[in-house]
C-alpha cells in the first residue's frame, strides 16, 4: 500500500527549471561565462548550484576562489524570481489536498537549497500538506544519489515499496530508482494532478 508520495520541486510542483537556468546564466555573466540551453539539458539540470560550479571549473575555467560568492549571487536572483512569478496553482493545490484528507504522506525533496524550496512551497500555498521538506542542505549527498529520498524515508519509518515518487529529469529520476521506491516520471507540472497520482497508486496497489 502506497503510505506516502514525494516529490521533486522544480519541474514537478514549480515551473522553475527556467529560472535556475536563467539566475545561474545571470550570475555567471559577472565574469564573462555562460551555460548553453543544450548544456544545461545534457548536464546541469537538477543538479545543485554547486555542483554545477564545480563541473564548470573543470569545464570552463572558472575559478573555485568564486563559488562561494557565484552561489550567494545565484540564490539572492532566485529569491527575487521567487517572490515576483511564483503562484499557487489550482489542480496541484487540489491534487495535495486530496491525498492529504486520504493519509497520505507528502513530503518534497528537493536538489534546491533550503531557502529556495521553503520560498517557493510559501508561495504556490502548497506548504501546508506538506509533512516536511527536505533540501539539498539536509544530506551529504545531492541527487542522483538517492540519499535524500532515503532520509525521507526513515523520517517517515516507511519501507520503499509503500512510497511514490514524482521526478521529471534524469538525476532526479536516477535517484528515485535506486532509492527502491515506486517512480511516477513526469514530463511537465501539468502532469502532477490527482487523477494521474491517485491512477499510479491504484496501478501500483494492484500489482503488488
Amino acid at each position: 500500500m502506497i503510505k506516502a508520495v514525494l516529490f521533486d520541486m522544480d519541474g514537478v510542483l514549480i515551473d522553475a527549471k527556467e529560472w535556475h537556468y536563467e539566475t545561474l546564466n545571470d550570475a555567471l555573466a559577472v565574469f564573462g561565462l555562460t551555460i548553453t540551453r543544450t548544456e544545461h539539458l545534457a548536464v546541469y539540470d537538477g543538479l545543485p548550484t554547486r555542483k554545477k560550479l564545480e563541473i564548470l571549473s573543470r569545464t570552463h575555467g572558472l575559478s573555485p576562489k568564486l563559488h562561494e560568492f557565484l552561489n550567494t549571487l545565484k540564490q539572492q536572483m532566485t529569491y527575487r524570481v521567487i517572490v515576483e512569478k511564483c503562484r499557487p496553482v489550482f489542480h496541484h493545490e487540489y491534487a495535495l489536498g486530496r491525498l492529504h484528507r486520504e493519509g497520505k504522506r507528502l513530503v518534497v525533496c528537493s536538489n534546491s537549497v533550503r531557502s529556495s524550496v521553503e520560498a517557493m512551497m510559501h508561495h504556490s500555498n502548497l506548504l501546508k500538506y506538506m509533512d516536511f521538506l527536505l533540501s539539498n542542505q539536509d544530506v551529504v549527498k545531492a541527487k542522483p544519489d538517492p540519499e535524500i529520498y532515503l532520509t525521507a524515508m526513515e523520517r517517515l519509518k516507511l519501507a520503499p515499496h509503500e512510497c511514490l515518487i514524482l521526478e521529471d529529469n534524469d538525476h532526479g529520476i536516477q535517484a528515485a530508482r535506486a532509492s527502491g521506491a515506486h517512480v511516477m516520471v513526469v514530463g511537465s507540472i501539468n502532469d502532477v494532478n490527482y487523477q494521474r497520482i491517485s491512477q499510479e497508486i491504484t496501478t501500483i496497489e494492484a500489482i503488488h
